[in-house]
């Protein structure tokens, strides 16, 4: 395989296409990085998996050296074009915090699936840039493989890496789904994004299971997300009553950054609007649900992959903290259920019920 050089004015003249084209597929942000290793980026990396932080997520630890630099997963790349799709959301992720009788999905998951949506962008702007004979030879990632599509976002200029880890784009706020062209094209890179934080904490004093031990690192053994979408089995006692009513994923982190108020709605994909039965969804009827209805109502929603177990086990960790009288029935119907996980979340969502419950009205 053959890197692409290309010359400094047509290379400038076609990165501009290259963004003209992404904003025409519906991509907010695209910038450029170089493809080679990072050596504080790697060390940072090295440094998190070694103090444990990325809990069971054993691929992080076993594809390391892939994760490390877009190179060290394909050698021959060269440049690395970095883009997000805004998801930005027209509703207050925080309006259901105190609804008991309700769950809280995060508004990513509301809509349809991202890999999806942003994959087929990708392809569509891959497509077009090998379409222009310039030689390239392109891979589309989106959350599927050892990319690290934050760090090289903020690499690219597109954001910068938050305190809360996220990256914040100072024009479209934190609500980005992340994708990457790795290109064997030679496109010279944009340069990072300055940190515009300052001394803002607002991202880490929200957090509702202290997943933050510093800023700019996070400890995904207590992140809501992760507990809720990643961790299998029984969620630890000191964490479940910080989940409140969140079932998968949380947006809290997100949601009282300052830099959001630069999102526009208008700007996320028409693929992302939020499907009404997911925005404010009833405990009691999400606690019935047999694996056909938990696979049929998800369909096509990035949930479906937790399973039914999974995602029934965090609806009773929820109806548990609803002091809600009116849940006893269905969370008590879950008590022998035949996945262990889920019949001691109801045992335990039983018993605080009947301890302190909000009168059925």
């Amino acid at each position: 395989m053959v890197n692409v050089a290309v010359t400094n004015g047509l290379a400038d003249g076609l990165k501009e296409r290259i963004v003209s084209e992404a904003q025409s597929l519906g991509f907010a942000a695209c910038g450029f990085a170089s493809a080679a290793e990072d050596p504080v980026r790697s060390a940072r990396l090295q440094e998190w998996l070694g103090e444990g932080h990325h809990g069971s997520m054993e691929w992080m630890e076993t594809r390391e050296h892939h994760r490390r630099s877009p190179q060290g997963l394909w050698p021959e790349a060269r440049s690395v074009i970095a883009l997000g799709m805004s998801y930005a959301p027209a509703l207050d992720p925080m309006a259901l915090d105190d609804v008991g009788d309700r769950a809280r999905i995060s508004v990513y998951a509301q809509g349809r699936d991202y890999h999806d949506v942003v994959k087929k962008r990708l392809k569509a702007l891959a497509r077009w840039l090998v379409a222009q004979e310039t030689g390239a030879q392109v891979k589309v990632f989106v959350d599927t493989a050892p990319v690290m599509e934050k760090p090289l976002g903020e690499a690219a200029g597109i954001g910068w890496q938050g305190k809360h880890t996220n990256l914040v784009s100072p024009d479209h706020g934190s609500w980005l789904f992340l994708g990457a062209i790795y290109t064997t094209l030679d496109l010279a890179p944009a340069g990072p994004q300055r940190d515009q934080c300052g001394s803002c904490r607002a991202c880490l004093d929200a957090c509702p299971t202290n997943a933050f031990p510093a800023p700019y690192q996070l400890d995904a053994r207590r992140c809501i997300s992760y507990l809720t979408i990643e961790h299998k089995g029984a969620i630890p006692d000191e964490f479940r009553e910080g989940l409140g009513n969140r079932i998968y994923g949380c947006d809290d982190c997100l949601a009282v950054c300052p830099w959001n108020k630069f999102a526009q709605q208008a700007n996320a994909a028409r693929e992302f609007l939020p499907r009404a039965e997911l925005t404010a969804p009833r405990l009691a009827e999400l606690l019935a649900l047999d694996d056909a209805g938990f696979r049929l109502l998800f369909s096509g929603s990035p949930i479906k992959r937790i399973g039914r177990d999974r995602f029934v086990r965090n609806c009773l960790y929820a109806a548990g903290n609803s002091e809600e009288a009116s849940l006893e029935a269905p969370v008590s119907a879950l008590t022998s259920d035949s996945d262990p996980a889920v019949s001691e979340a109801a045992n335990w969502a039983l018993a605080r019920l009947k301890g302190g419950t909000k009168a059925a009205l």
